[in-house]
């Protein structure tokens, strides 16, 4: 199991979505023993935290059943909880409580609504930002100021969630949830705006459509999600840079390495020649 408490770097959290619809690997661990052993390969590659999700919440994404999205879950949670600290990604208080009881400790919330649920659990609670709903919120996302907005409504919750007992809080400004590629980036530049507040910040850019724009080719067409590794770890390497706690992610050997770089440059006096020197000249 990884040491999710490393001064080393900052918590590396794994995706692992059971679905079958997921935008970058819908249908690849939709089967449970499918999910189960692409756990187990994160857990390798040094996954502080695996987030399990059993409903897509990508753009156009359909709400699936309580139950069908519990079959999803469970067993994955319940296989691997021993083994790693597991996350659920849901929005219904139902399934959240059901994963808490089968070992998660933590609840992704896209919705920024189950705190009472995280609270009466005793477990961490991920509060993201989201403009709309997955079917709608990709329509016409507008703010008057991104940045100040989605503080003042993560910080808003997390008041609320603090209030109510909640022993560990998590924001996330929820790139690509209701906002266009200049709101992203935005949110990017910002993010000390968030760290700030004094809360954990979490930040989720892994694969995401607006790294396939900004790498599009000299025809303009988006790179596909097969080809956006350099710029998920680019955009995880400046949140860590700017203070983000954990980044959720596809990749996770390559994001682990790369966080262990940012902690190591952040804390570089500590440090004696003898590491670079082994490496001087190879």
């Amino acid at each position: 199991m990884s040491d999710a408490t490393s001064a080393d770097r900052a918590l590396v959290m794994g995706i692992l979505n059971a679905t079958p619809d997921s935008f970058s690997d819908g249908g690849s661990w939709f089967h449970s023993e499918q999910a189960i052993m692409k756990g187990h390969e994160m857990i390798a590659e040094g996954a502080d935290i695996v987030d399990v999700g059993g409903e897509s919440s990508r753009p156009g994404a359909v709400e699936v059943s309580v139950d069908e999205e519990l079959r999803r879950v469970l067993p994955v949670v319940e296989a691997l909880s021993p083994h790693v600290r597991i996350s659920v990604d849901t929005v219904k208080e139902s399934v959240a409580e059901a994963a808490v009881a089968a070992g998660a400790t933590l609840i992704n919330d896209v919705s920024a609504t189950l705190w009472p649920v995280a609270a009466r659990c005793g477990v961490g609670w991920i509060a993201m930002h989201r403009q709309g709903t997955p079917a709608t919120m990709q329509e016409d996302p507008y703010y008057d100021d991104v940045v100040a907005e989605v503080r003042d409504m993560l910080a808003a919750r997390a008041a609320s969630a603090v209030e109510a007992g909640v022993p560990e809080i998590w924001i996330d400004p929820g790139i690509g949830f209701g906002k266009t590629l200049d709101h992203n980036l935005q949110l990017l530049a910002g993010l000390d705006v968030l760290v700030a507040t004094g809360h954990r910040v979490l930040v989720g850019t892994s694969r995401k459509g607006f790294l396939g724009a900004l790498g599009a080719g000299p025809d303009g067409v988006a790179a596909p999600v097969t080809e956006r590794l350099p710029g998920s770890l680019a955009t995880a390497t400046w949140a860590l840079q700017q203070g983000a706690g954990m980044v959720r992610v596809h990749d996770v050997a390559a994001t682990v390495q790369a966080a262990l770089l940012v902690g190591r440059a952040g804390h570089h006096g500590e440090y004696t020649g003898s590491m670079l020197d082994t490496e001087v000249g190879t």
